[in-house]
């Protein structure tokens, strides 16, 4: 606490010129600064979300194939979090993609989705080609239809790239064509892996018309961009060509 005194005015000497004949002086109480206590409440262990999606990762790839005991662990694992730790559960998603734990990441994807968390076409793209990869191709189905059907003319082109890929690796033409043929109604331009693929099942079916019609309406591209030293740069395929062989 601080108080106020005044004290009687000095009378200045004669070689001093006396200007003040007040001072007001300010005087701290004897009790000193307030003491200081540690917060109890505070931690000092600073725990980031790298450090929380490997333990994430850990906990995962621990459990068993039950889907009772997988959502049991991973309630269990968020239970006192304040919000749902989405930036945990993507990194966790992308070190199990490096390891190709593709059944794990199913389930923790299924189990973010039912909690009404990361309905992203990236935990979509995610989940449809961890289905491609474990082989569960009617669920790839599934969710193909369902992205579909919500995102009809917002639908990125990488979906149609992916599910063209897994009929093309299963050989299931007609499935191939059928998206071929939503991509020209939604008016979506095939890259040239689409065109390359389409034009091998025409060429395999004995559709020689169709693979010329393709050839001529997409023909191969005669320049590419590449990055040279940060910088895009644009080549002539043929060059490249030539430089390979």
């Amino acid at each position: 606490m601080f108080s106020l005194k005044f004290i009687q005015p000095i009378v200045p000497d004669r070689g001093e010129i006396g200007r003040n004949s007040t001072r007001l002086l300010i005087c701290a109480a004897a009790r000193g600064p307030r003491p200081r206590f540690p917060r109890v409440w505070k931690t000092r262990q600073k725990i980031g979300t790298i450090s929380k999606s490997q333990k994430l990762v850990d906990c995962v790839n621990g459990l068993s194939n039950v889907k009772e005991e997988v959502y049991g662990a991973l309630d269990s694992f968020i239970a006192w979090e304040l919000e749902f730790p989405l930036i945990v559960v993507k990194k966790t998603l992308k070190t199990l993609e490096f390891q190709k734990e593709w059944k794990r990441i199913i389930q923790l994807s299924k189990w973010m989705l039912s909690k009404g968390q990361g309905k992203t076409m990236g935990t979509y793209y995610t989940l449809l080609n961890a289905f491609a990869e474990d082989g569960r191709l009617e669920e790839a189905e599934e969710l193909w239809t369902k992205i579909f059907s919500e995102n009809l003319e917002s639908l990125p082109r990488t979906f149609f790239i992916k599910m063209i890929s897994i009929y093309h690796s299963k050989g299931m033409h007609e499935k191939m064509f059928e998206i071929f043929a939503d991509m020209e109604e939604l008016g979506i331009r095939p890259d040239v892996k689409i065109v390359n693929m389409i034009g091998d099942a025409f060429k395999q079916v004995g559709m020689d018309d169709n693979y010329e019609r393709l050839t001529k309406k997409y023909p191969p591209p005669k320049w590419e961009y590449r990055y040279i030293k940060g910088k895009r740069v644009k080549i002539q395929i043929s060059d490249l060509k030539d430089s390979k062989s």
